[in-house]
């Protein structure tokens, strides 16, 4: 295995020195930084001292459980798939409610170190206030493991509540990490790559609605201004054709640029739904682009993921598979198609294009429509985590954009294209999308965006 990063020693040190005193440590580092191969490392050491004798680690999903399967056999040159003779066992949160009262045992039985990746699917300090994982962590592993390693690259919750084995200042409520390592550092020390975010606006968007079979026209300066006084939806936006193949072009001009001087670099385009991942990859494909679709009900998708990540294809087109954990270092380019407008699901998508393969590989490129709280998401990543975003009772999600807070380096881009008149319809549910929308008939609309489409270029750190 290769020597740990600097971070890395840092974190083992800090675990090490507070398990003197306490049972419990929380790392947050930002996705891509190495958090498994530390994890790893600090198991290592406590075998070492003979202070444990086995190891369970819990991950969201069963990418990052084989992820890990990994690394810990490497770092520890044992067997790490839980049959006989194993040091340990790996499996998914979903899991822990399947386990028989025989696993459960061996925690009372032997000394434990308890890891979780992506502590913040666990909600809960108590049962009233604890998901289904939350609570088996309460239950079954927070005072009988002998120690617990809890990390995370996004520590915080959509839905406000604790994160299980986390603490939080009283009474400000903000959550108190053992080790933190953010995106500048990471950055700055070469871990990750320096996100390049490319917001795409339109500052002449024109609406017509046939209202009584009368036109009437609207022109709206921008995007947000759009989806806020008219009824024209994001998922609108995100679905239409003209619209995905402007991001898609984006996106690919950038990573043929990168591939001139990075021949392995690859391209993801994260989608809303099944439907809509097959509407980019066929948008793809008339460019004469290769690429793969890769679903939650793709057969093989777990080997397909793997195929893309030791290949040299350019593109792969996700649902709900390569957003969180999912390691796959030659991906620098990413178009942001998503509806899902959290800012947890947001860094962690932008998490899966920042690890650096050692090439010279410094710049990631996220391409994204200017959605008002993808603006402000985009704006904020240059602030590295606020603290505020880990606080509990956190109230309002989005904050107005402060001027001051933008990065120093912008730049304006215009991109020529001819006039567009399309109709934009709901979006309906289909059998196979993995988010289901209400059926709606058909709103009467066109957009014509004639003056072309702006794109501003967030450069940070």
């Amino acid at each position: 295995m290769t020597d740990l990063r600097i971070w890395q020693q840092a974190s083992v040190a800090a675990a090490l020195e507070r398990y003197r005193f306490s049972p419990h440590f929380f790392c947050q580092a930002t996705p891509g930084a190495g958090k498994s191969r530390m994890a790893a490392e600090v198991a290592k050491r406590l075998l070492q001292a003979d202070l444990i004798d086995l190891i369970i680690c819990f991950a969201p999903s069963c990418q990052v459980v084989g992820g890990l399967e990994e690394t810990f056999t490497k770092v520890l040159g044992r067997p790490f798939d839980g049959r006989l003779g194993s040091v340990g066992v790996a499996s998914t949160y979903q899991a822990m409610d399947h386990r028989s009262p025989s696993f459960w045992q061996l925690v009372e039985d032997y000394r434990v170190l308890a890891v979780f990746d992506e502590i913040h699917h666990c909600a809960g300090h108590d049962p009233l206030l604890s998901n289904a994982w939350g609570q088996v962590i309460l239950q079954r592993l927070q005072d009988q493991a002998t120690f617990t390693l809890a990390l995370s690259g996004t520590p915080w919750r959509s839905d406000e509540r604790a994160i299980a084995l986390a603490r939080y200042s009283d009474p400000e409520g903000r959550l108190v990490c053992d080790f933190r390592y953010g995106l500048k550092e990471a950055v700055a020390d070469e871990v990750c790559r320096a996100p390049r975010i490319v917001v795409i606006d339109n500052s002449a968007v024109k609406l017509t609605e046939l209202v009584d079979d009368a036109p009437i026209v609207t022109v709206y300066p921008s995007i947000a201004q759009l989806l806020n006084e008219s009824p024209v939806t994001f998922e609108d936006l995100l679905t239409h054709h003209d619209m995905i193949e402007k991001i898609i072009d984006l996106g690919r001009g950038r990573l043929d640029e990168v591939r001139q001087t990075i021949p392995g670099a690859g391209g993801l385009a994260v989608a809303t739904n099944i439907r809509h991942a097959n509407q980019i990859a066929a948008v793809l494909r008339s460019r004469g682009e290769d690429c793969l679709v890769v679903t939650t009900r793709t057969p093989g998708a777990q080997q397909i993921i793997n195929d893309f990540r030791n290949g040299m294809g350019k593109w792969i087109v996700a649902v709900g598979m390569i957003s969180e954990g999912t390691d796959i270092p030659r991906l620098q380019v990413c178009c942001y198609l998503s509806r899902i407008r959290t800012e947890l699901h947001y860094r962690q998508v932008l998490g899966r294009i920042l690890r650096r393969t050692g090439e010279n590989d410094h710049q990631a490129w996220l391409y994204v429509l200017a959605e008002p709280s993808l603006l402000q998401f985009s704006q904020r990543v240059a602030e590295d985590l606020p603290d505020d975003l880990a606080v509990l009772d956190y109230i309002q999600l989005l904050r107005a954009a402060d001027g001051s807070s933008l990065p120093q380096e912008q730049k304006d881009i215009q991109a020529s294209i001819g006039s567009l008149d399309f109709q934009v319809g709901r979006a309906s549910a289909l059998a196979d999308d993995i988010f289901e929308g209400e059926l709606e008939e058909e709103v009467v609309f066109r957009l014509d965006v004639s003056s072309g489409f702006r794109t501003e270029i967030l450069s940070v750190f």
